[in-house]
């Protein structure tokens, strides 16, 4: 128990087990053992150390954080005796598991006790000589370290990563765990390393491309390796999570603007390329995010294609091809690292957009498909997830307000009319025409009518994402159609800029804190007001040279500056509830 972090007290009953709780601080974690434990260090490290819930139990052990320890003060109160420590049992108690009962005790006080998966490893409390005798023969037939390798890696991951990273990373993991690094450490270094392969990439030179190959997939096992740590020595929280993420989004866009730069040297202007993978991705992440903000507390019955997909995954071969198609991030990383060292920026670009944009199309569909095949009830929780997501501005606010009462079409018909609109507008009408200004406008009041009225129908997931699009893609368009120099690569930092934001806004709802603040999402503008401003500007600095490019960075340093401020401050101080994210494969 020591090994484990805890100060070990005993006690010889419930009247001074109840004494030794009141003498802990009520910020720290408290655990109960019974003095007849057997079984694995890491059954009780389970057990008693994972930060991510307020209650846990095994066979003879218990643990409560402060926010179950009143439920815990109570259950023992109503006790009649037990042999308690807090964080280990030092005298025999009655042939009862009390801390069973008492964990039963704390389910039955509304406290959710999480009871871990143990597998192989063994926790239990032997009532006679033979049955300890039994349970140590168990505990040595059992490779404990075995269990605790296999258990760092991700349950369900893709092709490449489970079979090409985890092998050896896992063991990376463990010497790193041993010597004290902490998975947010190995997640900068990943970042670190990503930069200075994005770095290589923007010599220009082959020798650089391949280098940048090699450190790419090297950040990539550092990627891998810092959530296997995290599982291994169970060193959770809420900002790891959001640093693992974030990073992730970090390295992936350095590096495309690394090979804009590298291309750039070579005479090759990809940076269009490389805004619209970025756009592709970002959208597709946005999906992935709001189906699952949108589902996963419905209440529905099962769907026909869910159910094709349950016969799918029963054949073995299956569940590793549609992991491969959809392109998660192992296999992109593998495919963009080869392609690097081995061919040109412009082909890695192709390539990339076309895997995208065939796994955008696959999954997006097949969510399609069971959101109208099954009728689902949409929870206000859901709702109000969508309705972050959708991060609308103060001119949606209004017109959400004023048509609140009015009857409205489908939001995700009149939002796909009006993406359509603005993003024809701006391909087709002439650059900086007033004609296109007109339909932003239209645009915004359409996205305030989207929203006037909760997300909770079948197909308004796709709000969200549409949202994104639009923005996105016209500040795209505008920038490719734009004679200003460089306007391409400063409309690729505006759109990383909001892309963190959004990012940002998805890993505060998981982590159970909300949303951004009203105000940070107001000063911004929101979706409808960046999009509204961006033609806005086009239109005004259309023949003014490079003024319209300028007009995009001062953007992105803006936003940008403000939201890293907010949300680095809201990371480090907010206090969130440990979690981890597992992450999709995509």
């Amino acid at each position: 128990m020591r090994s484990l972090g805890f100060d070990v007290r005993i006690a010889t009953g419930a009247e001074e087990a109840g004494s030794l709780l009141e003498s802990v601080p009520a910020g720290e974690r408290v655990a109960l053992v019974d003095p007849r434990f057997v079984g694995h260090l890491h059954a009780l490290r389970l057990a008693l150390t994972d930060p991510r819930f307020p209650a846990a139990a095994a066979p003879g052990a218990l643990t409560a954080q402060s926010e179950a320890r009143p439920a815990l003060t109570r259950a023992l109160t109503a006790a009649t005796a037990v042999s308690v420590t807090v964080g280990a049992a030092g005298t025999d108690g009655p042939d009862d598991d009390l801390t069973g009962t008492l964990a039963d005790a704390l389910d039955a006080d509304g406290v959710a006790v999480h009871r871990p998966q143990l597998g192989t490893l063994v926790a239990t409390v032997p009532t006679d000589a033979e049955a300890r005798h039994e349970a140590r023969a168990a505990v040595e037939a059992v490779d404990e370290e075995a269990v605790r390798l296999r258990s760092a890696v991700k349950a369900q991951d893709g092709f490449f990563t489970t079979f090409c990273i985890s092998p050896y990373s896992r063991y990376l993991a463990r010497w790193c765990a041993r010597r004290g690094l902490t998975p947010n450490q190995v997640t900068t270094a990943s970042l670190l390393t990503a930069l200075i392969a994005a770095g290589c990439a923007a010599t220009g030179e082959r020798g650089g491309y391949i280098a940048a190959g090699v450190l790419l997939l090297v950040s990539f096992v550092l990627d891998c390796t810092d959530g296997q740590i995290a599982r291994y020595s169970l060193q959770y929280s809420t900002l790891g999570a959001w640093l693992d993420a974030t990073f992730d989004r970090a390295k992936e866009y350095a590096f495309y603007a690394g090979l804009a730069l590298g291309a750039a040297r070579n005479g090759d202007d990809v940076w269009a390329l490389a805004l619209g993978a970025m756009v592709l991705m970002t959208c597709r992440h946005v999906v992935d995010f709001a189906f699952y903000e949108a589902t996963y507390d419905a209440t529905a019955g099962k769907s026909p294609s869910a159910a094709l997909s349950g016969r799918l995954d029963s054949v073995g071969w299956t569940v590793w091809a549609r992991r491969i198609i959809i392109l998660p991030i192992g296999e992109r990383w593998a495919m963009i690292a080869v392609l690097t060292a081995a061919t040109s920026p412009r082909i890695v670009f192709w390539a990339l957009i076309a895997g995208c944009a065939f796994a955008a199309c696959y999954t997006t569909a097949g969510r399609v498909l069971r959101s109208v095949t099954r009728k689902a009830k949409r929870t206000d929780r859901a709702a109000q997830a969508l309705a972050d997501l959708a991060d609308s501005g103060p001119l949606a606010e209004l017109v959400a307000k004023a048509t609140r009462r009015l009857p409205a079409p489908a939001p995700v018909v009149a939002l796909l009319g009006a993406a359509l609109v603005v993003t024809c507008a701006a391909v087709a009408a002439p650059f900086g025409s007033a004609g296109t200004v007109a339909v932003a406008a239209g645009y915004a009041v359409m996205a305030g009518i989207a929203v006037s009225r909760p997300l909770k129908g079948a197909l308004d997931w796709l709000v969200p994402p549409i949202f994104r699009a639009a923005e996105y893609t016209t500040v795209l368009v505008l920038a490719a159609r734009s004679d200003s120099a460089h306007a391409l690569p400063a409309a690729f930092g505006l759109v990383a800029a909001v892309a963190y934001h959004h990012y940002d806004t998805v890993y505060r709802i998981r982590g159970g804190t909300g949303a951004p603040p009203t105000w940070l999402v107001r000063v911004t503008g929101g979706h409808e007001g960046r999009t509204l401003l961006v033609v806005a500007l086009a239109a005004l600095l259309a023949d003014r040279g490079d003024d319209f490019t300028l007009a995009l960075t001062a953007l992105a340093v803006a936003v940008a500056l403000v939201w890293l401020v907010e949300s680095i401050r809201f990371w480090v101080s907010s206090g969130a509830p440990a979690v981890h994210d597992e992450g999709e494969t995509a």
